[in-house]
């Protein structure tokens, strides 16, 4: 059991992937998100530990990761302030990627690492049954979005 070589991610307006497409450069998966630091445990004061990041990862045509831009924004406790920050910060980036076409994306695993928290495609295809969702699958960090056959740009969450 493995993974496909190139992920489909379809675009869903106004949802959690509505922010994906392609531009001149290739391709682009952007986001503001929320994220806890490994060994954050998190209890009632999650609002005041949960991190709040503007997120662009770019892609190739044929896929491949090309590189990110992650900006740390606030905590979630200074809302709406971090995540009006993110949103700055992110439609600047967006609009150096001109032009921009809003559409179904195809990618490969990736993973970034940055400011302790792990940001990208990760396979977690497990052979154990008493492991993961069975069968092949990848999941988008931190957004926490799940893929797996049909491989259809379907993702659960």
């Amino acid at each position: 059991m493995r993974l496909p070589d190139v992920i489909p991610i379809k675009y869903k307006p106004g949802y959690r992937t509505g922010r994906i497409g392609r531009h001149a450069g290739g391709q682009f998966f952007a986001d503001i998100t929320g994220a806890y630091q490994e060994g954050v445990r998190r209890g009632r004061d999650w609002r005041n530990q949960q991190r709040i990041y503007a997120v662009l990862h770019l892609f190739g045509d044929d896929g491949h990761h090309t590189g990110s831009n992650l900006r740390f924004t606030g905590v979630r406790g200074d809302s709406p302030a971090a995540v009006e920050a993110a949103e700055q910060v992110l439609s600047e980036w967006l609009a150096g990627l001109d032009p921009v076409t809003n559409c179904d994306i195809a990618i490969r695993p990736f993973r970034v690492d940055f400011d302790d928290i792990v940001f990208g495609l990760i396979d977690e295809t497990s052979d154990d049954p008493d492991q993961g969702h069975g069968g092949p699958r990848a999941e988008l960090y931190p957004q926490r979005l799940g893929f797996r056959e049909p491989w259809n740009g379907e993702y659960d969450t």
